[in-house]
This record gives C-alpha cells, structure tokens and sequence, in this order.
C-alpha cells in the first residue's frame, strides 16, 4: 500500500510540475519530459507486479480451485447418471426374472392342480367301482339267501302237501333233501334259455 501512495505521489507531483512548466513556457512551446514518463512506466510495472503477487495470484488459485470442483461436480454426475441407468437396467432384469419365476410358480402349480384333480378323481372312481362292487356282492348274497328262505319255505310247504296227500308225515331229513333238490334243479331249468322263454 505504501507503494501506491509513493507512485500516486510520484504522479501527482509530475502533473504539477507539469502545469508549472506547461504554464510558463505555454506560450513557447510543448515539450516532453522522457524521464517522468520512464518513471511513471517503471511506477506502474511495479503497481501491477504488486497487485499480481497479491491479488491475481491469490485469484487464479481460487479460480482453478473452483474449476477442479466443477470438473470433479460434472465428473460425479456423468458417474451418477451412469450408476442410475445401471440400476434401472439390474431393475428391469430383476422385474423380468421375477415375472418369469412367478409364471413358472403359476404353470407349476398349476400342473399340480391338475395332477392332484386327476388323481382324485381317479380315487373317487376306484372307490366308486369298489363300492359299486362290494354292493353287487351285497345284493347277490341277500338275494342268494332270500332264494335259499324261500327254497325252505317252498319246501316246508310242498311237504306239508304232500304229507296231506298220502296222508301221514313227511319230516324226514331224506324227503326234504329231495324237495329241495327237486326245487334246485327246477330253478336252474328255468334259468336256461327255455326257462327264459317261459317266463316270457
């Protein structure tokens, strides 16, 4: 700062000793004093070799300071920007991997329904065809014994008749062996195609 007001002084003083002269030899002539102006040049140099060490100096610093933050700002954001379209494409990856799992989920369970439906319905007709059977049987072995109720009964009474007929009787255990043969027989007669005929 002391500089500054030596050079400001050094041209003050140049100006009035200008006027001086300027105001004496006006009228003769206009000269040029090359010394003050050497001097006011070298004044001036060193006024901005001065403001550079202490001002310009300071301020490239701060300005390459602040362009290095900028790169490294754009730097962050490109890397930012390439991270975020990274994640979207591990995003849609992910999303597409989870529709095809729960497509798969879905075709498998699927395929289990219907093997499950299939095996239980062909349980059901097992157990339908197994019952159907086992009435069958049922109803064959109560109608084989209503045949044989019948058969003693048709027997008790045509030996009742009988014993009517001759007059004395029939309870021998032969006689109503041969009864029942008798009935037996007849019975598988009209069980042939011409018992059919018969009957019809």
């Amino acid at each position: 700062m002391d500089l500054l007001a030596v050079a400001g002084g050094v041209a003050g003083d140049t100006i009035v000793l200008a006027a001086e002269a300027g105001g004496e030899e006006a009228a003769a002539q206009f000269q040029i004093n090359f010394f003050w102006i050497i001097t006011q040049a070298l004044s001036f140099l060193i006024f901005l070799a001065i403001l550079y060490v202490v001002a310009f100096r300071r301020i490239g610093g701060t300005l390459e300071e602040r362009r290095r933050t900028i790169e490294q700002g754009l730097a962050d954001a490109e890397q930012a920007r390439r991270d975020r379209e990274r994640a979207e494409q591990e995003r849609l990856a992910t999303l597409a991997e989870a529709r095809r799992e729960a497509s798969e989920i879905l075709a498998r369970s699927q395929r289990v329904a219907d093997e499950s439906r299939e095996r239980d319905m062909a349980a059901t007709r097992e157990e339908l065809e197994r019952i159907r059977v086992r009435a069958a049987a049922e109803l064959e072995a109560e109608k084989q014994r209503a045949i044989g109720d019948l058969r003693a009964e048709v027997a008790d009474l045509a030996l009742a008749a009988a014993g009517k007929v001759v007059g004395e009787s029939m309870t021998d255990d032969r006689q109503r062996r041969l009864v029942e043969d008798f009935l037996r027989e007849s019975t598988a007669v009209g069980a042939g195609p011409t018992g059919q005929e018969r009957n019809r």
